[in-house]
């Protein structure tokens, strides 16, 4: 087989992974025989398709084909509950994408994969391996640690999700909306760790923010009433937009110092659309407000041209939502700019966020802009003591060493 033709039925197979796993999760309830079944049909494809020529509905050809190796494998083991149960398998007509938004496979196994009962770590494993069809190879590199101790994450996780029988299903509608939000924390955190990751290797890794928007798309369509999907999906776009200008030579380039040309201009006009979407309805929420802020950064030609005063308004409309101390800070960040140093470092000096390097960083700036650069370089270097990113590393270097004597 070409290479060709191989990446070609890898590539379909990991486009239809999410929702021929949830589909199998859903028909015989074991996440570990519908990942077997699901590897075993993908060795069938790889043997047929190039042959035979891709099926007209290759998620149905995966689904079917996978389904028939879960039975086949039951019958070997002899795992079956009865006769019964194995007839309506066997029987199973269910259409390979059902109708209806609550009753979709991917959308019961992204609950089950972020039921608060799993630690935080695990659900993150778990959505990029089973709704995002990642290895545990790769899932293993982006967060740096051994692929064998990935595998046990997950192993444990799946575990769990056995033992103490969580629930595969969408949460009841009373419940709804909390557990969308602890489904949106798990995308922004690996979006967030793609787009700023820790350790020594690459500074951004676009595989974790592209599969992270891939799935927060997936979301939106199935939720597309759910306007904190909405804002989430938007933010996301808005801050890929600038990806390739987050970076030159190693070294982090503030959004003040970006080159708007190298942004991406479809994201942004996609972006720019679900939040006008999100204004429309007038129901603010949390992701909602952040995707409006990164919305008035994108808007500008400029950062000059920045309106920072909308900016203060949309982060003291995010803190009625969000009193959160990382909130504060960025609010502190925009008001600098409209109130100056004096006022926003007073701001600062109130959070408790001392082992927080952005909260060190900032201070580090302020004090720079005042002229206090014995206590700015005090401040980058407790930055620099608590930050792993390396190309925010190479950017704190570089103003630390730009200070007077």
């Amino acid at each position: 087989m070409s290479q060709d033709a191989r990446a070609a039925v890898e590539r379909i197979f990991r486009d239809e992974y999410g929702r021929l796993i949830a589909s199998l999760v859903r028909r015989f309830g074991d996440i570990d025989l519908a990942e077997d079944a699901a590897g075993e049909a993908l060795v069938t494809a790889l043997e047929k398709w190039p042959a035979h020529g891709v099926p007209p509905n290759p998620g149905a050809w995966l689904t079917t084909t996978a389904g028939n190796r879960a039975i086949d494998r039951l019958r070997r083991e002899k795992l079956r509950d009865g006769k019964h149960q194995a007839a309506v398998m066997i029987e199973d007509d269910t259409p390979h994408e059902p109708t209806g938004v609550i009753e979709d496979d991917r959308l019961r196994l992204i609950f089950t994969c972020c039921h608060p009962a799993l630690a935080p770590e695990a659900r993150i494993a778990l959505t990029l391996r089973l709704l995002g069809g990642l290895t545990v190879a790769e899932i293993a590199s982006a967060f740096l640690v051994q692929e064998t101790t990935m595998a046990q994450r997950i192993t444990r996780a799946k575990g769990k999700i056995k033992g103490a029988n969580i629930p595969y299903r969408v949460p009841e509608a009373a419940d709804l909306p909390g557990r969308v939000g602890a489904v949106l924390a798990v995308l922004l955190l690996i979006f967030n760790e793609g787009y700023l990751s820790s350790g020594d290797g690459d500074p951004i890794r676009e595989e974790l923010t592209g599969e992270a928007i891939r799935l927060a798309r997936i979301l939106h369509e199935l939720l597309p009433a759910d306007l904190e999907v909405t804002g989430l999906l938007a933010m996301l776009l808005l801050t890929e937009a600038r990806r390739t200008a987050r970076v030159r030579g190693g070294e982090l380039v503030p959004l003040e110092e970006q080159d708007r040309g190298g942004w991406d201009r479809a994201l942004i006009a996609e972006g720019h659309d679900l939040v006008r979407a999100c204004l429309a309805a007038n129901r603010p929420g949390r992701y909602q407000v952040l995707a409006a802020i990164n919305a008035v950064h994108t808007d500008a030609p400029t950062a000059a041209a920045t309106d920072w005063s909308q900016v203060v308004a949309l982060y003291d409309q995010l803190a009625r939502i969000d009193p959160s101390p990382i909130v504060a800070l960025n609010r502190a960040v925009a008001v600098a700019e409209l109130d100056g140093p004096e006022v926003a470092l007073a701001i600062v000096e109130r959070l408790p966020l001392e082992g927080y390097h952005a909260w060190h960083a900032t201070r580090a700036e302020l004090l720079r802009r005042l002229g206090r650069s014995a206590a700015s370089r005090e401040q980058y270097d407790a930055a620099l003591a608590v930050c792993d990113n390396q190309a925010e590393r190479a950017f704190l270097l570089r103003k630390r060493g730009q200070l007077a004597g």
